[in-house]
């Protein structure tokens, strides 16, 4: 519905946008100046690689949350659908690639820039706000079990491989530590 707005209504667009509470423009640019410092090479700790899955887990949690209640499908939905993508992306790529080192002496992570964490980051930012556009054209749609379904589904996918990422830096770094040659995969 949103793209047919876009490309039929331009106007309607427009309203929705200037419609939009301040405070989503504020986090928008929070979550970008966040995805685009993923962009660069930079050190973190063990603990740090945790913190953007788990935070936006939560943001995908609240986003279901706030469109269609806490019904049990739904979230149960939401995360066997992040614990199958998280598994088969671990399975599909099991190591971090060889260009990540763990310092296990000083206990940080040495990672190249990557665009992914952005992308899953605007991901899970556009499909919170899509569909609150949505909700707010079309109430209804809340109580719809398919799209909210189909919504838990697609939060599922990007916190699954924001999951399986953060697992394979853990396991680079638990590997290290235990033997000091690096063992990663391309």
């Amino acid at each position: 519905m949103l793209i047919q707005i876009a490309t039929h209504q331009p106007q309607m667009l427009s309203a929705i946008v200037k419609h939009t509470p301040i405070w989503v423009w504020g986090l928008l640019a929070a979550l970008l100046w966040l995805g685009i410092r993923q962009m660069f090479p930079r050190s973190v700790g063990t603990r740090q690689v945790l913190l953007l899955p788990l935070g936006m887990a939560v943001f995908s949690a609240y986003g279901l949350a706030s469109a269609f209640g806490g019904s049990a499908g739904v979230v149960t939905t939401w995360l066997l659908t992040a614990v199958a993508v998280a598994v088969a992306s671990l399975l599909w790529r099991p190591l971090a690639p060889t260009s990540i080192r763990y310092d296990a002496a000083q206990g940080r992570l040495h990672l190249p820039g990557s665009a992914m964490p952005l992308a899953l980051i605007l991901g899970i930012f556009l499909t919170k706000y899509i569909v609150g556009v949505e909700l707010a054209l079309q109430p209804a749609l809340a109580h719809d079990t398919g799209v909210a379904l189909q919504v838990a589904v697609l939060y599922g996918v990007f916190n699954g491989v924001f999951a399986a990422r953060a697992a394979r830096l853990w396991r680079l770094a638990q590997r290290t530590t235990a033997s000091p040659q690096p063992l990663a995969s391309t």
